[in-house]
């Protein structure tokens, strides 16, 4: 009916789950000059769709294949002499298949629950299996990726960008916060394996709110304190000053060393998107860098073991790091399409030592910080925590 008019179809990205999975599968787009000058997209032209962040961007190369052409053959005003059906074609070769660990419904299920029970709150939660297969990743708030496909316009793109909430923004992998008292298992992990304690210990001090390290207290969040704790006890009831003692047990440079041997001052190696490292001193010449070496004194021990001070984790390390916990010991590097190859970092801790932290968690959840959690009817374990940001002395509190 229209003679020179050319009807063609082509696919075309369209995510089911919406926001439920923007951070983990992320979004494709219009490859832009910049891409194209600097190579980032190898077989990329004008108006190729390219992955950008999260599995899209991590498998673009693999997903994305070769796109085809047809040529059609027009005199000088432009109407068609040959069709494309008499044309020569390059047939497009189609991009591979990749499978997930994900667990697509209980991801769906993070989503809903998250925005009816803690609607505009930010955060994020990482369900992964102890060997470390992922089965949901998500950071909140999100957005559509479904909006990308066809081009974001610019007062959009800006919309999300200054957006004070950070919707582009993936808390689960690139988020670096104090870990507060979770951290404290880290502390009795270290202490375990270098036999400074066992699970009935106590320390010289009993907590009756605070400890006195040089002419400064660093308080306990229960400020007419806990007594005298054993080390279960005192995980059970997350207590600052047994774990400032502790601390002090194990020394600066021997906590140093033992924490980043374990990997949580580097990046887990997730096969997803781009990930920041965790923050943890390697060394005391980390502080002699920072402080200058008369600026900084071994109180920042107290600091690091209930998860203050120079210490920010990624939900992810930290996660990867109880996987290990539960697992059999050895830290696990977390991935969603493609199993690690080689050997894992152990915590070098006993079957016994291991067994007794699940127990002190158990605790956490029957008669310690987190009763009130209900936890206890499902056999459940884990650990509470509170931090403040940048904070030093002050010390963590219990939350829930």
């Amino acid at each position: 009916l229209l003679p020179g008019l050319l009807i063609r179809t082509e696919p075309r990205r369209y995510y089911s789950a919406g926001e439920a999975v923007a951070h983990l599968v992320g979004y494709v787009t219009e490859v832009s000059e910049d891409d194209l000058n600097k190579g980032r997209y190898p077989g990329a032209r004008p108006g190729t769709l390219v992955g950008k962040d999260g599995l899209e961007a991590r498998y673009d190369s693999i997903v994305r294949g070769i796109e085809g052409e047809s040529f059609v053959e027009v005199d000088a005003r432009g109407r068609m002499v040959r069709d494309e059906s008499q044309s020569p074609v390059l047939k497009p070769v189609a991009g591979e298949h990749i499978k997930t660990t994900i667990d697509l419904g209980l991801q769906v299920y993070v989503d809903s629950l998250w925005k009816a029970e803690w609607p505009g709150t930010r955060g994020a939660l990482i369900a992964m299996e102890p060997h470390g297969e992922i089965l949901s990743l998500y950071s909140a708030p999100a957005f559509d990726p479904n909006e990308f496909i066809t081009g974001i316009s610019a007062r959009r793109w800006a919309d999300l960008n200054t957006d004070p909430a950070k919707p582009l923004f993936n808390r689960a992998v690139r988020g670096a916060f104090p870990p507060g008292s979770p951290f404290k298992l880290v502390t009795a992990a270290v202490a375990l394996k270098r036999g400074l304690v066992d699970f009935s210990s106590r320390m010289p001090q009993s907590c009756t709110g605070g400890f006195r390290f040089g002419n400064r207290v660093f308080h306990c969040w229960k400020l007419s304190g806990h007594g005298s704790l054993d080390l279960t006890g005192a995980i059970a009831a997350s207590c600052n000053v047994y774990f400032y003692q502790l601390g002090m047990k194990i020394g600066l440079t021997n906590l140093l060393s033992e924490v980043t041997a374990m990997g949580l001052g580097s990046p887990t190696g997730i096969d997803v998107g781009s990930e920041r490292s965790s923050l943890f001193p390697p060394s005391t010449a980390y502080y002699d860098r920072l402080y200058g070496p008369r600026g900084w004194s071994n109180a920042a021990t107290l600091n690091l073991v209930i998860g203050q001070g120079e210490n920010e984790q990624t939900l992810l390390s930290q996660v990867r790091f109880y996987a290990a916990l539960a697992g059999d010991g050895s830290i696990p590097v977390p991935y969603i399409v493609k199993p690690p190859t080689g050997a894992r970092r152990s915590l070098g801790l006993s079957p016994e030592q291991l067994q007794g932290l699940r127990d002190a968690m158990q605790a956490v959840v029957d008669r310690g910080t987190a009763a009130a959690s209900g936890g206890r009817d499902l056999k459940g374990a884990g650990k509470t925590g509170t931090a403040q940001a940048r904070n030093y002395g002050s010390g963590s509190r219990k939350g829930a």
